[in-house]
């Protein structure tokens, strides 16, 4: 098992008990307050804070050993979890059924920061790709991480559930605490060989700061990488929309226990994909296979909500699921070709900042706007006698119709994105790209686990 591998499975163990925390928290808090206000504000302060503490968490990682990083992440998680679960043991009574109380939100706020701690790794993971690939099996490898990132999609709602269902926060807490610890000591034992070597007399090491400006001339002076970033950041924005619905259009076609089983069933996509590209990678230009990939997921937006089945919604689903590694793939391939090592961090924390600013402020926007205007539209209005014979009518439809507009959105951006300049731009600049590690960058080419 090569050095990489291990990092994988650390990392998988990891996200999947920070992911349980969140999925966990929401759950309780729902059953605790009967309050959706309280769960939509858990998911605004996940998506707020990942976009704030974005860029200083890559600056961490490019100023450290990417190891010590990862290792500062769990110790941070763990220290935040702990006062957690001392709040849990000595709540007074009613504490957390107050939607509003202090010390409830002081609880989420506490809990939520030990999952976001985790989002260092998120960062550290593709710079660790530069370092231990060779250029050439890095798509593959990429296609590994997003494996490892739908099997812990799969399993969190899972085993947030029962947790919850039988043990509350109390258990979810010391099985945080406990595989947290695990996670540090395996971790403390991998050794990597990152190549960091030590600033000569005459050459200075880097101030250890942000550097924000510093990091937007790097992304500056790459033709076509902005737009890389804003277009993700746009696709995030229609994203948005998923997260606010989509639940609430599956739910208004199945039962919760249906729903929750075929989502679960659903995420296996994500594990295929990842299988998927680890065996053949991403062809020669991943930017190419991106917009691809985005054209045909938003196709499938156009039509996966036409006709109130719940057949075609999982279809729609599986197909947006399996997709969505290519696309996060392509984008690490391309960014770890064309951003030197020593920026990796602060550019993909830049990224993640900006491309996860968008999903709050939609998923905040999209709610009200569907509930007060598109279901009237769908329902009695102007909507339903114009279309309404065909299409449906009620408050369903109305979601359905956010679908299908967002899908034709975000596919007519993509194939003005594929005709751009910048796309050509940015091409040329990955296919004119060199490996930054050169013949010492990289590990064991990287084999499937399957």
């Amino acid at each position: 098992m090569t050095p990489f591998h291990h990092i994988l499975v650390n990392n998988l163990a990891a996200n999947v008990t920070n992911f349980t925390v969140w999925f966990a928290v929401t759950f309780w808090v729902f059953l605790e307050t009967q309050s959706v206000f309280a769960t939509g504000m858990i998911a605004g302060i996940y998506l707020v804070f990942t976009a704030a503490f974005g860029i200083w968490f890559g600056s961490i990682v490019d100023h450290n050993s990417k190891r010590l990083a990862m290792l500062g992440s769990s110790l941070v998680s763990w220290l935040l979890y702990l006062p957690g679960l001392l709040m849990v043991l000595f709540a007074p009574e009613g504490a957390f059924s107050d939607p509003y109380g202090p010390y409830l939100w002081s609880f989420v706020l506490l809990v939520m920061l030990g999952v976001i701690a985790g989002n260092i790794r998120s960062i550290a993971l593709p710079t660790l790709v530069t370092i231990l690939i060779p250029e050439a099996e890095r798509d593959k490898a990429n296609g590994l991480v997003g494996m490892v990132s739908g099997i812990g999609f799969l399993t969190t709602s899972v085993i947030s559930g029962f947790l919850v269902a039988y043990t509350g926060m109390l258990g979810v807490l010391i099985m945080a605490l406990s595989v947290t610890t695990l996670v540090f000591v395996h971790l403390s034992l991998v050794k990597l060989d990152e190549g960091r070597v030590a600033p000569s007399a005459d050459e200075p090491a880097e101030p250890k700061r942000v550097d924000l400006a510093g990091t937007i001339r790097v992304i500056a002076a790459v033709p076509g990488l902005f737009a890389l970033i804003f277009f993700a950041c746009f696709n995030n924005f229609l994203g948005g929309i998923f997260m606010a619905l989509l639940d609430a259009y599956g739910l208004s076609l199945v039962s919760v226990e249906v729903w929750g089983l075929l989502f679960g069933a659903l995420s296996m996509a994500f594990i295929a994909s990842g299988i998927i590209i680890s065996k053949t990678g991403l062809g020669r230009n991943p930017l190419k296979t991106l917009l691809m990939v985005n054209m045909v997921t938003w196709a499938v937006c156009c039509v996966f909500t036409l006709q109130s089945s719940i057949w075609l919604l999982a279809a729609g689903c599986f197909v947006w699921m399996f997709l969505g590694p290519y696309a996060e793939a392509a984008e690490q391939t391309t960014l770890q070709k064309v951003v030197p090592l020593e920026r990796q961090g602060r550019v993909f924390g830049f990224a993640q900042s900006v491309e996860q600013s968008a999903s709050p402020l939609t998923a905040f926007l999209i709610g009200p706007l569907t509930q007060f205007v598109v279901i009237p539209f769908m329902t009695d209005g102007a909507g339903a006698q114009s279309i309404g014979g065909w299409f449906g009518t009620g408050p369903e439809r109305g979601i359905a119709l956010v679908f299908t507009v967002a899908g034709f959105v975000g596919l007519l951006v993509t194939i003005l994105a594929i005709n751009s300049r910048y796309y050509r731009q940015l091409s040329a600049a990955y296919a004119a790209g060199k490996d930054d590690d050169g013949e010492s960058g990289g590990g064991a080419a990287v084999t499937s686990p399957a």
